[in-house]
């Protein structure tokens, strides 16, 4: 590919857990900036520097080598010294960085200039302890207090704050350093630790700083193997480069004639391994995923939900933690200004001082009115995917309460539809997936005015009430299936009835606060293909008007017509392409029998992963058409990597594959159409259950054919694609 795009503003992200570090290019820290080194959504660090005898350094190269490493190579400008000058480029200084808890630095530098020089390295340091909702706001409010302490005996530079019981803290200690002369200690003075550096003709001086972070007590040492030692040993040791190696061994591989779409899929794995997070409080190593990096390193209900959903095919487990901590912080109790009632499933936990001082609702806040049924979805999703009976009677009670607020708060007014208006004071407008304040737009480009109704929201519920349906067929409870069966049939004629339009062909993005329909084409009626509302008879319009030019960039579909008022290709949801929305889109186009179309998703999403640096997909990027003559072109501000935009990938091959897990009945369930531009591919490692399938799929003439190469070929059959329920109606 001829242009590769770098999404972004210039900078290096890397991370480990809930620790992360945001750099500029040449590894320091500017001010004032949003980057710094954030830990539990406290920016640890807002300033950090690097001098020669007071002049900087200049950039030579620098990037991360793994999602929680990175390496910066520098060399001197140059500077007087009381010996003479030390000229330009003479001096090399490679910094290297690794987290998995603090952050261990290396600092080396060496003398390539033919004479011996002698000069002070500074590194000058200043941490804000600013919470990240405030420096992503740029509103930066200090309200407790900082202090410093050096201690030259313990070579150890502590900083903390303090806000009553709120409590953070740096630890900053040079260690391991080497050189000829085995090199002075460090000395702090003016803000700044400076080392004296006396180097012969091609010597190197190395010194380690170590990070250490503490949170109210815990402190999260920094890993005391340097960089250098990790990569060049190959140390298998390092708990990240352990964790690395172990998530490779347990995920399938694709191999693909078309080798983008190869790469495309390798990346998506590497980002969903980078945002995985331990579950609090789990013993048994449960994980869930993070939304994105670097401002989403936090559990998410509607996100990670989600993206355990798009990872059925790679990596069901994530479901387990999943599961348990969004069950765990289940609302109990009606709190406005959290969003909270009994039976939600939280939108987002938060850990900085503003959560703590309950300056934001963040401790968990409600504000969205689609994960709890998709708690649902993806409970089924893992029942079906994991086999594990064991999991429904764990999560059962969860599943009662998700299904008593569906009908006593998801329904706001009775009216049989799910409706979502905040309570709370520092709420969200807007608490579906589309949740930016101006992207509720009706057709003249006004905001709509709620409470609002959207389509997908009823699309989810009928999914769920389905799924539970299934679920409560296994555990013995056929009258509570029957019940949900004909709650959900009431939910189908509903909505068909109060959302379709026949002259525009289409359906309503909502029904606003007096009960009218909202006609902005959007693509969220997409997701109600996937889950099955949408009656056969309808779906080539529907399918055909989210094809069309105005909503179909030639890189996805846009979130909104490109003929609306309120269009614009460089908004969040006004007129941009989500990755993980297409995926659903994709499956939902697969549902009703609309392989093509699937395949042009996944076929077009494909060539924009090959713009993009290291065929990475963005959160988003912007929808302007494609003409031939132009490219993907970024979003500002997108998170990369990003949970549901890599699982994106996935879902679009479980969309080519009619992949459908049958694990209680020891089945796996196929029903391939490979579209010609992706040619044979081998997907290996399939998991379902306790199996693992390797899956060759080819196409002769218009037939896609299967073969399985591992596994017992018995358990895997054809079967018509139903995207989760078996032997079930569309409608």
């Amino acid at each position: 590919m001829s242009f590769k795009v770098q999404v972004g503003p210039p900078q290096i992200a890397i991370h480990e857990g809930q620790t992360v570090l945001v750099t500029e290019p040449d590894g320091g820290i500017g001010w004032p900036t949003d980057r710094g080194l954030y830990f539990y959504d406290t920016r640890m660090i807002s300033y950090w520097a690097l001098y020669a005898n007071g002049e900087v350094w200049d950039l030579l190269n620098g990037g991360a080598i793994s999602y929680h490493a990175a390496r910066v190579f520098l060399t001197n400008r140059a500077f007087l010294t009381e010996h003479g000058t030390v000229p330009a480029r003479t001096l090399g200084l490679a910094l290297g960085r690794r987290l998995d808890g603090g952050l261990h630095e290396d600092l080396d530098v060496t003398n390539y200039g033919p004479a011996a020089v002698r000069f002070s390295l500074e590194l000058s340091l200043r941490c804000d302890f600013a919470d990240v909702f405030e420096v992503r706001s740029q509103k930066i409010v200090r309200r407790g207090r900082i202090t410093t302490d050096w201690s030259a005996a313990r070579q150890e530079l502590k900083t903390s704050y303090r806000n009553g019981d709120f409590f953070r803290e740096i630890t900053i200690g040079p260690r391991h350093m080497r050189s000829a002369d085995g090199g002075p200690r460090a000395v702090y003075a003016n803000g700044r630790l400076s080392f004296e550096i006396t180097l012969a003709p091609g010597q190197s001086w190395h010194c380690c700083l170590l990070y250490d972070l503490t949170d109210d007590g815990r402190t999260f040492a920094a890993p005391r193997e340097c960089l250098s030692d990790v990569t060049q040993s190959g140390s298998k040791s390092a708990a990240p480069v352990v964790r690395e190696r172990e998530w490779r061994e347990v995920v399938p591989h694709l191999i693909a004639g078309n080798g983008e779409f190869t790469r495309m899929f390798d990346q998506a794995l590497d980002d969903i391994a980078a945002l995985r997070l331990p579950v609090p409080g789990s013993t048994g190593g449960a994980l869930l995923p993070a939304a994105g990096l670097p401002w989403f390193m936090a559990p998410f209900g509607r996100d990670s939900l989600i993206v355990c959903i798009q990872n059925m095919l790679i990596y069901p487990d994530f479901a387990r933690g999943t599961l348990d901590l969004l069950g765990q912080l289940q609302a109990t109790t009606r709190d406005d200004y959290r969003d909270a009632e009994p039976g939600k499933i939280m939108h987002e936990m938060r850990y900085g001082e503003l959560a703590h001082l309950k300056l934001i609702p963040h401790t968990p806040y409600y504000g969205t009115a689609d994960a709890t049924p998709l708690y649902l979805i993806m409970l089924h999703a893992a029942w079906r995917s994991l086999g594990d009976r064991a999991l429904i009677d764990r999560h059962i009670e969860t599943a009662e309460a998700c299904l008593r607020w569906i009908d006593e708060y998801g329904d706001r007014d009775g009216d049989g539809f799910q409706e979502y208006a905040t309570r709370s004071s520092a709420g969200y407008e807007n608490v579906g997936w589309k949740d930016s304040g101006d992207s509720a737009v009706c057709p003249d480009g006004t905001l709509m005015k709620g409470p609002k109704a959207l389509c997908e929201l009823q699309g989810y519920v009928y999914d769920a009430w389905r799924r539970m349906a299934e679920i409560f067929v296994a555990m013995g409870w056929p009258e509570r299936a029957a019940a949900l069966e004909a709650k959900a049939d009431a939910l189908f004629a509903r909505f068909n009835e109060a959302f379709w339009d026949e002259e525009a062909g289409f359906y309503a993005y909502a029904l606003d606060g007096e009960k009218q329909k909202v006609m902005s084409v959007v693509s969220n009626v997409g997701h109600c293909l996937w889950s099955g509302i949408i009656p056969p008879e309808r779906a080539k319009r529907v399918v055909d008007r989210l094809m069309a030019p105005d909503m179909y960039s030639g890189w996805g579909v846009r979130t909104l017509s490109a003929t609306h008022p309120s269009f614009n290709p460089y908004s969040y949801h006004n007129g941009a392409v989500w990755p993980h929305d297409n995926g659903i889109i994709a499956m939902g186009f697969r549902r009703y029998g609309f392989t093509q179309e699937a395949a042009r998703i996944a076929a077009d999403m494909n060539d924009a992963a090959s713009h993009f640096v290291l065929n990475q997909l963005p959160e988003l990027f912007a929808g302007i058409q494609r003409n031939g003559t132009n490219f993907p072109v970024q979003y500002l501000g997108a998170n990369v990597p990003q949970a549901w935009a890599a699982g994106s990938v996935f879902m679009l091959v479980q969309a080519i594959l009619g992949f459908q897990p049958d694990a209680p009945n020891g089945r796996l369930l196929l029903d391939p159409d490979l579209p010609e531009w992706m040619g044979e591919f081998t997907l290996r490692d399939v998991p379902v259950g306790e199996m693992r399938f390797d899956l060759r799929i080819g196409r002769e003439a218009e037939e896609t054919w299967f073969e399985v190469i591992k596994g017992d070929p018995e358990k895997v059959q054809r079967a018509p694609f139903r995207a989760g329920l078996l032997g079930t109606k569309i409608g």
